[in-house]
């Protein structure tokens, strides 16, 4: 694993680390401060023609020919998409009182390549294209955005300016009318009041669904399918919770909008309503507006973030002199009586601070809404109450008052959970009403979320200045496109085959005061991908984390923090030599800074605002912010040429490796794995090595200069397993799982002598590499090829990637020296599925899961994939780990070693 590496002394053959820093560095991660866009000025009120919505998928937006519909001089004109192109599946709306919720699903296209590798595989692992199911749709992503409803104009005009109601098949085209016969889901009361509007300005109709069934039917969904949706949120601390499936019913539902509904579920389509109250968001809003004048729901929470509603409510402590009351558990900051000092305070209402009074009337109407909502729970024998709606909209005031009224009426035995989608339940809940969408039964593991940045990019330019603050985000597209400016959209494109992130939508708010409380609206896209699946090894899948490193401790976040910051600028520089120097590939290269710098930002103020934080989701991000600004292999050119290197001294070490006894060249086959994992270009002590020597040099000092024992050493043991003892001699294993790490050295003379050595035994091996490139990563499209070059120099690995499907001719040049020893088991090469330097074993692809169900050996390399994650996952099988520490924190807080120690961690099933 590249890329997370220090700068001390290399134990090797006194050869030192450069201590110097490129002085290039970009500005200071956390300094970074959005400047004065001159994108447009960002306001409460959404645009006409659009509000939030922001995509980095070329099928997603097609901004060619855009153009302003109506006078150039108004504010916020609205723009036509004439070009629009992407296949829209479905489209669903909560037309609520106060709020629109719109949720929209556009489909990728199965871009699978059927080449002869996979072809094998597939024959050999006996997989079927129906273990996908028949999905109408093979993978997509799910939008979500949302608009005032007095403002129902701008939610017609963005429906329309995306062609959202042609359907799911249907193209942009203005000449053809709608089709008469167009139903889109909608729920709400707004469904009814609105019909006749959709019908006249869109040409569709409304297929009005039950409101509740569509609360419930989203809430449902969620909690199964989102790993991350559910938290618990007290005192300013999120934290999330993992429910077990079978034990998610029954708990109680609390949609709080315009009034509060609380509902009780007991299963899929099984619910009722047991309560609700008419005191719910509504009147929050319509109070405040009238005390305070504010003019948006926006604006009144803004005021809560200011106040004191001390000075308006009468606590506790007023009536007892300063005092708790403790024979009853009440503090003296416990409100006594909302709004109770205005009776005897001579004030008028101009008087009290507009910030006191919605905080006042903020926690009057969240601490009786979570009384209410305990009481029912107790009524039922429930302890696991959910809110949403979009009352909530994030507010931690909000959550943390609601929270300590559950716990303190339920003295800890309930508890208070809020969602991450909480605003969408019902729009969620009326999509999943559309029959045969093969969307049902999708879990956890077939939902990846995508937090894109988003940038002033299109056409294969970014045009002004990239965005440099998640604030940015905040407006549609429309708002920032200005007549006699270049700038087209703060979109990327990315081409046919990348990842296609997708959009990110967050409700509208007047500056960036909110966006301390606002981190469960960051809600991304959420990427549909069928063929995902959960490794079928793993010991227990309920329990398995697969980060080692918890980023929620705030000290281990700014240090990873400030390690990723200090290699921007050389990350930068490589990923802008990959595209050639060019002045574009700069350009995008400022624009990955410092979106990649706004995501460290924004997770610095709070980590948990994407979800639960380990260090792999943030080098995943990392990952996913330089697709999408159009770097798909930052060091395609470096892995190239340490390939070639690598490949041009392999026959040497494969001679010397078998004239060496059974024992001994174990032995120095996990040497030599962990020797080769030096090799990797996120260290600053790799660069200094190639200038010292040849890479079969340095590979052979390095092995030399590993000593045992190591740091965590289980050779013996798994020597043992290998060879036995005595005259006893273990069966070989049947088949061997090797997930590879760094392209160069590190697979060509560490990884592929210990295939061919499982080989030569017997042992079935499948390469498990990445699916899409990450830093200096090897990947799954460019392993067969490796292995076909060495396969020239060895027989018994031109055998087993023939069996594999790796070789697309007979190789010519083969020795014939070992063909006594050559084994007829095949060599395969299967996608991981994922394109990170970590790897999370509960979203696997098919072909990785299918390899998995025969085999009896795992073997994990390189710290991306062996310490970042998976160092204590359990497995079903024999598991051997190995790396080199290349950070001196981790070593001290996992192996409590120091940097370069390697570890061999074998656990056989037991």
């Amino acid at each position: 694993m590249a890329g997370l590496t220090e700068d001390p002394e290399l134990g090797i053959n006194d050869i030192k680390e450069e201590t110097e820093r490129n002085n290039k560095h970009i500005d200071k991660v956390v300094g970074v401060v959005a400047e004065e866009s001159v994108l447009g000025e960002r306001d409460m009120a959404p645009p006409a023609g659009g509000l939030i919505h922001r995509s980095s998928s070329r099928p997603q937006l097609d901004l060619s020919k855009a153009a302003i519909q109506g006078n150039f001089e108004e504010r916020n004109p609205t723009i036509l998409l004439p070009n629009q192109s992407d296949d829209i599946s479905h489209l669903a709306l909560d037309i609520g009182g106060s709020l629109i919720k719109l949720v929209y699903f556009s489909r990728h296209e199965d871009q699978s390549i059927n080449d002869k590798r996979k072809k094998t595989v597939k024959e050999r692992l006996g997989i079927s294209n129906g273990n996908r199911r028949s999905y109408p749709i093979l993978g997509g992503r799910l939008h979500f955005v949302k608009f005032e409803t007095s403002k129902i104009n701008h939610c017609l005009d963005f429906i329309y300016s995306k062609q959202l109601h042609r359907g799911m098949d249907a193209r942009w085209n203005s000449e053809l009318p709608a089709n008469e016969n167009t139903v889109i889901k909608a729920t709400g009361g707004g469904a009814y009041k609105f019909a006749d509007l959709f019908k006249e300005r869109l040409g569709v109709s409304l297929d009005k669904e039950d409101e509740m069934n569509c609360l419930v039917a989203g809430a449902n969904f969620l909690l199964k399918a989102i790993r991350h949706e559910a938290f618990t949120h007290m005192e300013g601390q999120k934290e999330f919770v993992q429910i077990d499936h079978n034990e998610l019913f029954p708990y109680l539902l609390v949609n709080i909008g315009s009034g509060v509904s609380m509902i009780k579920v007991d299963g899929d389509g099984k619910f009722q309503r047991v309560s609700g109250t008419n005191v719910g968001g509504g009147t929050y809003w319509g109070l405040g507006r009238l005390l305070t004048k504010c003019k948006s729901f926006d604006d009144l929470l803004e005021l809560s973030q200011r106040g004191n509603n001390g000075t308006i409510d009468m606590l506790v402590g007023d009536i007892y002199g300063g005092m708790d009351y403790s024979k009853i558990g009440l503090s003296a900051s416990t409100i006594a009586s909302s709004f109770g000092k205005a009776i005897s305070d001579n004030k008028e209402l101009e008087d009290y601070r507009p910030e006191d009074i919605s905080l006042s009337l903020l926690r009057m109407i969240s601490y009786n809404i979570g009384q209410i909502s305990y009481l029912n729970a107790l009524l039922f024998g429930i302890k696991r109450i959910f809110f949403g709606g979009f009352f909530i909209r994030g507010h931690a005031y909000t959550m943390d008052t609601i929270s300590f009224a559950v716990h303190f009426w339920s003295k800890g035995e309930a508890q208070a959970m809020f969602l991450r989608h909480e605003g969408f339940l019902g729009a969620l809940g009326a999509f999943m009403s559309y029959e045969k969408h093969g969307l049902d039964d999708l879990m956890a593991h077939q939902l990846v979320e995508r937090f894109p940045m988003g940038a002033p990019y299109t056409g294969g330019k970014i045009h002004g200045p990239p965005l440099g603050d998640l604030n940015e985000k905040i407006s549609w597209m429309e708002k920032f496109l200005q007549k006699g400016t270049e700038i087209t959209a703060p979109v990327p494109m990315a081409p046919p085959g990348t990842t296609g992130l997708g959009g990110f939508e967050v409700p509208s708010s007047k500056g960036g005061i909110l966006r301390s409380d606002a981190s469960a609206l960051n809600v991304g896209v959420l990427h549909l991908v069928p063929s995902l699946e959960v490794f079928p090894l793993l010991a227990d899948p309920k329990t398995y984390e697969p980060n080692t490193i918890d980023l929620s401790d705030h000290s281990e976040f700014e240090y990873w923090f400030t390690v990723l910051s200090e290699h921007l600028q050389d990350l930068v520089d490589k990923a802008v030599a990959s595209e050639g120097g060019t002045d574009d590939a700069k350009r995008r290269g400022d624009a990955f800074a410092r979106a990649f710098s706004a995501h460290l930002a924004r997770l610095l103020e709070e980590p948990a605002a994407y979800g639960k934080l380990g260090l792999a989701n943030l080098l995943e991000l990392r990952e996913e912010c330089l697709r999408e600004f159009q770097f798909v292999d930052a060091y395609r050119s470096i892995k190239q040429r340490e390939n070639e290197a690598s490949l041009a001294v392999l026959p040497d070490l494969l001679i010397e490796l078998d004239s060496m006894s059974e024992e001994t060249r174990l032995l120095t086959l996990i040497e030599g794995v962990l020797a080769a994992n030096i090799f990797d270009w996120g260290a600053r002590a790799c660069v200094d090595l190639y200038h010292k020597g040849t890479i079969i040099e340095i590979y052979r000092m390095s092995r030399n200069k590993m000593q045992r024992p190591w740091r965590v050493d289980d050779f013996d043991v798994f020597k043992e397993r290998m060879l036995g003892s005595g005259d006893k001699k273990p069966p070989p294993h049947r088949r061997a799982l090797l997930f590879v790490d760094n392209a160069g050295a590190d697979v060509v003379l560490g990884m592929l002598p210990l295939a061919r050595e499982l080989l030569r035994r017997g042992t079935e091996v499948v390469l498990v590499a990445n699916s899409l490139p990450a830093l200096n990563d090897v990947t799954a499209m460019e392993l067969p090829e490796i292995v076909a070059e060495a396969a020239k120099h060895c027989d018994i690995l031109r055998r087993a990637a023939e069996a594999g499907g790796l070789l697309v001719d007979a190789m010519i040049n083969t020795l014939d020296g070992y063909k006594e020893n050559s084994s007829s088991v095949p060599l395969m090469v299967v996608e991981n599925g994922c394109g990170s330097p970590c790897i999370d074993l509960r979203q696997v692809s098919s072909e990785l899961a299918a390899a998995a169900k025969d085999a009896d050996l795992i073997i994990l390399e390189g710290m991306g994939r062996a310490l970042h994650t998976n160092f204590n996952a359990q497995f079903k099988c024999d598991a051997l780990k190995l790396a080199m520490v290349k950070n001196q924190r981790l070593a001290e807080k996992l192996i409590n070693g120091n940097i370069y120690d390697c570890v061999c961690r074998y656990e056989p099933l037991r």
